[in-house]
C-alpha cells in the first residue's frame, strides 16, 4: 500500500451550553473563510495580537503538486527515518511513487481538502477567540504545513510581513493539529519551524517573535465529544437489534518500531483518545485500535487496519466501522485509503466510516476553548513537551524543545 501519512448532532452526554456555543450566530452557514487583513503592533489588546499557527503535514491541492509533496515527505528524516542513504533513497522513493500517488488524488477529486479544512478550522477558531479573549485579540490565523503549501518558511515570512517579529515583538501560538504528539509529526514540525525562526529572526531572536506551543491534546472533551458523536450518527444506520454489535475500528497512521522503540509517546496517545471515547459511548460496542498507511519492509506498528477487516470479514464480522482517530479533516488517508481501498475492496455494505471532524461545530469549539486555556495559562510549552523521548540522540530535537521551554512565561 502506498504511503498517505499524514495526519452533526449529538446523543449523550453532549457538550453543555457554554460560552463558545453562545459566541455562534443563529443559522451560521459553514463557507470557508475570507482572511482577515494583516494585523500590526499598534492593533492591540493589552496582550495581543496574537497569531495562531496551525501546523500540520499537509497534502498535494491538485495533482501537479504532488512530486514536491513527496520529495519534501521522503527527505524528512523525522518522518520516514532512511538512515545514511536518505538523500539518496529519499528522491528516488519519491520519483517512483509520483505516477501512482497522483493517480490517487485524482480519484479523491485531483487533490488534498487539507489546505481548505485548515484554513476554514483556524479561521473560525480565532472569530471565537476574539470574544473569548479580546485581551490577546484580534487573533489571526494562519497556516503552516511541513510538506506542502503553505509551507513553514512561507507562512513564517508572512508573519514578518503581517508586523509581527523583526524587532517589533508580538505572540504567536503554534498550535500542532496532531491531536497526539509524536516526534515524527508535530516534532518535525516543530523543528522546522524553529529553523526557520533561526535563520528568519537570528538566533538571539532579540524582539523577535515570541512562541508558544500547544503540543498535544489527546483527551480534550470536545474532540473526544466530536468523534463520539460521528461515531454514534453512522451507528444510527444499522438496524437497532444489530447495533451493539457492530465493531469500532479506530484507525490512526502507523510508526515505524524503531520510532516506537525509542520511546515516542504517540501510541499511548492514541490508546488514550481510543479509551476517552469509549467511554463516552459507555464501551457500547466491541472495538479495537488499528494501524494505516505502513510502507516499506521495515517493522512498523501493528495490526494493520487493511488486515485486520480482512481478518474479521473471514470470522464472519461484515459490520464494522472504521473511525479515523489521529486526522483532523478529510485528506487521502480517509478518502483513498480507508474509503476507496480497504472499504471498497472489502465489497460489505456493512463496512462504514465515522465522519471525519472538517466543519464539525463541536471540534472547533474545542479548539477555541484549547486556545483559550493555553493563552490563559502563560505556559509556553507543556511539560510533557520539555521531555525527550529515553533513547532520542538527536541534537536539532534537543534544541529546539530548549529553545520553546525558554520563551517563559506569556502572561
Amino acid at each position: 500500500m502506498a504511503l498517505r501519512y499524514p495526519l452533526i448532532h449529538f446523543t449523550r452526554r453532549a457538550v453543555q451550553p457554554s460560552a463558545l456555543e453562545l459566541l455562534r450566530t443563529v443559522g451560521q452557514q459553514h463557507t470557508f473563510a475570507t482572511f482577515a487583513p494583516p494585523v500590526t503592533q499598534d492593533a492591540t489588546g493589552s496582550k495581543g495580537p496574537t497569531a495562531m499557527v496551525f501546523m500540520n503535514m499537509g497534502g498535494p491541492s491538485t495533482t501537479n503538486e504532488v512530486g514536491d509533496f513527496l520529495s519534501r515527505l521522503f527527505a524528512d528524516a523525522d518522518l520516514i527515518p532512511l538512515g545514511r542513504l536518505q538523500s539518496y533513497l529519499g528522491p528516488l522513493i519519491s520519483r517512483r511513487r509520483t505516477p501512482k500517488i497522483k493517480e490517487q488524488y485524482a480519484a479523491i477529486g485531483g487533490g488534498s481538502p487539507i489546505r481548505k479544512w485548515s484554513e476554514y478550522q483556524s479561521s473560525e477558531m480565532c472569530k471565537l477567540l476574539d470574544k473569548l479573549s479580546p485581551e490577546t485579540a484580534p487573533h489571526k490565523p494562519y497556516v503552516a504545513f511541513r510538506y506542502a503549501d503553505p509551507l513553514t518558511e512561507e507562512t513564517y515570512n508572512k508573519l514578518l510581513e503581517d508586523g509581527f517579529g523583526r524587532g517589533k515583538g508580538g505572540r504567536a501560538v503554534a498550535f500542532t493539529q496532531y491531536p497526539q504528539y509524536s516526534c515524527s509529526t508535530t516534532g518535525s514540525s516543530l523543528n522546522e519551524l524553529w529553523k526557520w525562526r533561526n535563520r528568519l529572526e537570528g538566533k538571539d531572536g532579540s524582539a523577535g517573535i515570541k512562541w508558544s506551543v500547544i503540543d498535544r491534546w489527546p483527551a480534550h472533551p470536545g474532540l473526544v465529544n466530536a468523534i463520539a458523536g460521528n461515531i454514534e450518527n453512522q451507528l444510527a444506520t444499522y438496524p437497532t437489534e444489530r447495533r451493539g454489535d457492530v465493531i469500532l475500528l479506530f484507525s490512526a497512521h502507523s510508526l515505524p518500531m524503531s520510532v516506537v522503540n525509542r520511546g515516542d509517546p504517540y501510541p499511548a496517545e492514541v490508546a488514550a483518545t481510543v479509551h476517552a471515547v469509549m467511554h463516552h459511548l459507555n464501551f457500547s460496542n466491541p472495538y479495537r485500535l488499528v494501524w494505516q498507511s505502513q510502507v516499506g519492509p521495515s517493522a512498523w506498528l501493528g495490526a494493520q487496519t487493511s488486515i485486520a477487516v480482512e481478518e474479521y470479514v473471514k470470522k464472519g464480522h461484515t459490520e464494522l466501522i472504521l473511525i479515523p482517530v489521529a486526522f483532523t479533516s478529510d485528506h487521502i488517508e480517509t478518502l483513498y485509503e480507508l474509503d476507496k481501498e480497504v472499504i471498497g475492496e472489502a465489497g460489505h455494505e456493512g463496512i462504514k466510516r465515522s465522519e471525519s471532524l472538517n466543519g464539525n461545530p463541536v471540534f472547533i469549539d474545542a479548539l477555541a476553548d484549547i486556545a483559550h486555556k493555553h493563552l490563559m495559562s502563560g505556559q509556553s510549552c507543556s511539560s510533557q513537551m520539555r521531555l525527550r523521548c529515553p533513547s532520542c540522540k538527536s541534537e536539532k530535537c534537543l534544541q529546539q524543545k530548549k529553545f520553546f521551554a525558554e520563551q517563559g512565561s506569556l502572561l
